[in-house]
């Protein structure tokens, strides 16, 4: 059997198989975003299909090529929906929404009137413009993530399990892949590009599922994260704007908020957010969000992780703490990965952890 059609065959029962997962939800966690990732995934499988299963007679009816070709078309735009899903699970659609399906529907025109147009024209339309609408959903999904990684420092103290910079991997492996279509396009090297995109994108499927399986639940079935920003937004605070607590209340929730801070510790919890902090001071995850951007400037990241850093220098300038790794004085001050102190830790003070400590032995 040729190589080419045993990697087609694995890249599409690869797809599939996570597509399966996805679908069932297997892992029990963000549901409506594995299903739509689910949808994309049996949308990208059919790239693959076609070329392991499909005759040669079928492959030139135009039926099959316009449903195959509009199929295929839609995969960009599935793959921008289950990413806007993961970073708003609570966010309904629209009815204007609706305008996402005009390309589409405009290609798959275009593939039905390929007997009636000129035989380079539709063969540069229908290279094109896949391409062209590949690239705009991968900017938009890039938007989407960078946004969704900005909006959850108003939710959590580590972002690390679920800021899903793995789809940024995955964005990046889209776009180099449409890079080396353009380039194998334009040079006409088709037959070894069949070969050695196959391998390129198993590799990717392979990436895919690994990160894919392993992301955590992403928001809590109660949080309504765009209303949480919204609400701790110091907008709110100007005048025309509702407050959520009058300047009295906020005085007072701001003083009960830096005693909890001082006298509990409750950061010393890796895993702590929003909702557990608001549930000890008895405030919805809305008020504390209020208080923490408008009485303290700050967002809840911010605000939390200041005291994590804080605790950090205290124990690397205590000689008690000397025989302590680095990664240990990381979880002593709250912090779950050595990568989330180091990055943490110098961002707030321009030092590594260690830079920190070889600083004060010097001194």
């Amino acid at each position: 059997m040729d190589l080419n059609l045993i990697i087609s065959f694995l890249i599409a029962g690869g797809v599939l198989l996570l597509a399966f997962l996805k679908l069932s939800n297997t892992i029990n966690v963000n549901e409506k975003g594995n299903r739509y990732f689910g949808y994309f995934l049996l949308l990208y499988a059919t790239f693959w299909l076609d070329e392991a299963i499909v005759s040669a007679n079928i492959e030139n009816n135009l039926h099959f090529i316009a449903v195959k070709g509009f199929t295929q078309f839609l995969a960009p735009l599935a793959f921008y929906i289950s990413i806007w899903v993961y970073a708003n699970p609570h966010t309904p659609f629209k009815r204007k929404d609706v305008r996402f399906l005009i390309v589409p529907i405009a290609f798959l025109g275009l593939l039905y009137s390929k007997p009636f147009l000129d035989e380079a024209y539709f063969r540069a339309a229908s290279l094109t413009l896949p391409l062209l609408h590949g690239l705009f959903y991968c900017i938009l999904a890039y938007i989407t993530i960078q946004k969704h990684q900005k909006n959850i420092e108003s939710f959590v103290s580590n972002k690390e399990p679920i800021d899903l910079n793995w789809i940024k991997y995955i964005i990046y492996g889209f776009l180099g892949s449409i890079v080396i279509l353009i380039i194998y396009n334009l040079l006409g090297y088709t037959r070894a590009l069949n070969l050695y995109m196959n391998l390129y994108f198993l590799g990717l499927i392979y990436m895919v599922a690994y990160f894919s399986v392993r992301q955590r639940e992403i928001y809590p079935e109660a949080v309504d994260i765009e209303t949480i920003v919204e609400a701790g937004s110091p907008d709110r605070s100007l005048p025309g704007k509702r407050k959520l607590l009058d300047d009295d209340a906020l005085a007072i929730q701001k003083a009960k908020l830096l005693e909890l801070m001082e006298e509990e510790e409750p950061y010393l919890d890796s895993e702590l957010n929003l909702v557990g902090l608001s549930e000890r001071l008895s405030l919805s995850t809305h008020q504390l969000s209020y208080v923490i951007n408008n009485g303290f400037g700050e967002n809840f990241f911010q605000f939390i992780n200041k005291y994590k850093v804080k605790k950090a220098e205290a124990l690397l300038q205590d000689p008690h703490y000397d025989q302590y790794t680095i990664l240990a004085i990381g979880f002593e001050s709250g912090f779950n990965s050595k990568t989330a102190f180091n990055t943490t830790f110098k961002k707030m003070t321009s030092y590594t952890p260690s830079e920190f400590r070889k600083m004060r032995s010097t001194l």
